[in-house]
Formats: structure tokens, sequence, C-alpha cells
């Protein structure tokens, strides 16, 4: 047996997104942990295999035995890899072979996330409310960012296996005068409203612009998703203020839909780039109220506890656990 034949096998990992790659090892064993990270300017390279071959250099793994399992925001089901935000095209079996790759395996950015929950530690979540996670039961994530992402876990054996999909995309449902009436103000600018119309960076703008309407905000200036969340947490304007509250109360009431769909037992997780900056706002909101009002069967959300994802790099963790359970 030669010497490459018989050393261990060394998996890349790397969270892609459309401004920044990062790259990281797992070793085996590593239950799911990562060192030696590196992150680049996407728009610095012409192509993810440049980058690659990049970290393949600096870590000295030029004749190291590699594997790889690459989070990236958008979606993998051909071997032609189209980025959404990127213009980066390419093949999978392409990659593997200029890589010289044993394995490769592309997973979604959300699938990452959620892969990730488990591994969670307390310092990694912060718990929003009450609710107790049963062992062993369906998890469930959303996070508002670009979009709005969202992902479920299911046990299969001892492994966990993540069922991803459009759930941002579902039709909206108000809840009570104010979200009726913010609904009837999309209306007249969009086709149809979901969730995402709302629960995103964009969507928090168009609450803010629907709010200032109905409650006749007499400063016509159009703010952005940050300027709506700093002068909303700083009390500077009351119509951020209030647009932010429904944000957290529509997110509250999504994420309840969520527990319901799945029986979501296990927990309900929020993530992405907007809400771990105001969570002790979060905290003083409705939100959970709303995630547990689903009527006769309130008992299943008030089970589920529910938690705002803070680690800083839940698609690496999420990414090293898919190739380590793989």
């Amino acid at each position: 047996m030669t010497t490459q034949q018989s050393e261990s096998l060394t998996r890349i990992i790397a969270d892609i997104g459309g401004t920044n790659i990062r790259l990281a090892i797992v070793d085996e064993p590593a239950d799911g942990y990562y060192r030696n990270i590196s992150t680049y300017k996407c728009a610095d390279y012409a192509g993810l295999a440049e980058v690659l071959k990049l970290y393949i250099s600096e870590q000295q793994l030029e004749n190291s035995r590699l594997s790889a399992c690459l989070a990236i925001a958008c979606p993998v089901d051909d071997d032609l890899i189209s980025m959404t935000n990127l213009p980066w095209q390419f093949s999978q079996s392409a990659l593997k072979e200029t890589l010289k790759l044993e394995s490769l395996t592309l997973i979604n950015d959300y699938t990452a996330i959620a892969m990730a929950i488990p591994l969670l530690s307390d310092a990694q979540k912060v718990k929003i409310g009450d609710g107790e996670a049963v062992a062993g039961k369906p998890i469930s994530v959303c996070g508002p960012g670009t979009g709005l992402g969202v992902a479920n876990l299911i046990p299969v054996g001892d492994k966990w296996h993540c069922v991803s999909g459009e759930g941002g995309h579902v039709d909206y449902a108000p809840v009570g005068e104010l979200e009726i009436e913010i609904l009837r103000f999309l209306n007249k600018i969009k086709q149809r409203v979901s969730y995402e119309q709302l629960l995103s960076g964009y969507g928090l703008e168009q609450v803010y612009q629907a709010v200032s309407a109905i409650k006749q905000n007499p400063n016509t200036e159009k703010l952005s998703a940050q300027q709506v969340s700093e002068r909303g947490l700083s009390n500077d304007c009351e119509y951020c203020n209030l647009a932010l509250n429904v944000f957290c109360r529509v997110l509250g009431a999504f994420a309840g839909n969520l527990a319901l769909t799945c029986n979501s037992v296990g927990g309900v997780y929020i993530a992405g780039g907007i809400v771990p900056r105001f969570v002790d706002f979060l905290k003083s909101t409705a939100f959970r109220e709303r995630f547990e009002n689903k009527g006769r069967l309130s008992h299943i959300p008030r089970q589920a506890p529910t938690y705002v994802i803070t680690e800083s790099q839940p698609g690496l963790l999420g990414a090293a656990a898919h190739a380590m359970q793989s």
C-alpha cells in the first residue's frame, strides 16, 4: 500500500455566498468541527475552481487524499451549477476531476444551516420563550435575509436527513386588522404576496412602507432595511418601531406554521442575517405569543422551543456535519 493510499482522507468544506467564500478543513474523526478557515472575496476570482486550487495550495494539500462538501447559495440538483448572485458556472463532475477529489458533494446553503443545528451549543443560540425540545423529533429552521430560507431536519435512524424547499414563498396569511391592511397595501403593488414579501430585508422595507401609508407617516423618505431596524430599535421613529414589531409578530406566526406542518417539537430555529442583530427586541415582542397561538392545536408549538442561531459560521458547521455524516 502506498503512502497516499494509507493516509486518512482530508475533507474540505465551503460556505459559498454571493460575496464571500469560506473554506475550511474537517478531519476524520471530527464530530462536525473544522479548522484552518480562509475567506476569499468571490469577485476577485474567475470561478470556484480557482479559489479551491488556491486553498489547496495554501494548505499544502496537493498530494493528499481529498473530498469536498460545498454549501452553495443556489440550486444543486443538476450537474451544471449556475450561481444566482455570481457569474460563476461550473460542472460538478468536471470540478471533481480538475481537483482530483475522491468525492464531491454540493448542498444548498439552507441544508447546511439545518445540518448545523444538532451541533449547536448553548453559546451558539439564544432561546426565545418557553418550550422544551423532544429528542429525536423533527426540527425546522427559517431565516429572513436576502430572501426567506426554510428547511426541515427529519431523524432517520441515527442520522439527520434535511428536507429543503421553498417554504418562504407560501401565501401570506395576515392576523389582525393592521396586518390585513398591510396585505391590502401590498396587493396594490404585487400580483401575489408571500411570506418572503414581509420576512426578508426587502420585506422589512415593504412593511415600513405599508405602515407609513396606513398610519399617514409625514416622512415620505424611503428607508433601507438597515435604517428601519436601526431607527426602530432606537425608538427614533415610531413607524420604524411599529414595522419592526410587525416583522417579529409575522415571523412568530410563520415559525409556528412550520412547527405545525412538520410537528417540529425538536425545535424551530431562526437563522439569517437580520434577526440576530436584535434578539433582545425580538424577546420583547409578541413573537412567541404568535408562534404558540394556533387555536386547538396550540399545544404543538407550545411544546416546541424557539431559538435564534447566533453562530457566525452555521454554513461551515453544517457542511462539516454533512461531510462527516456522509
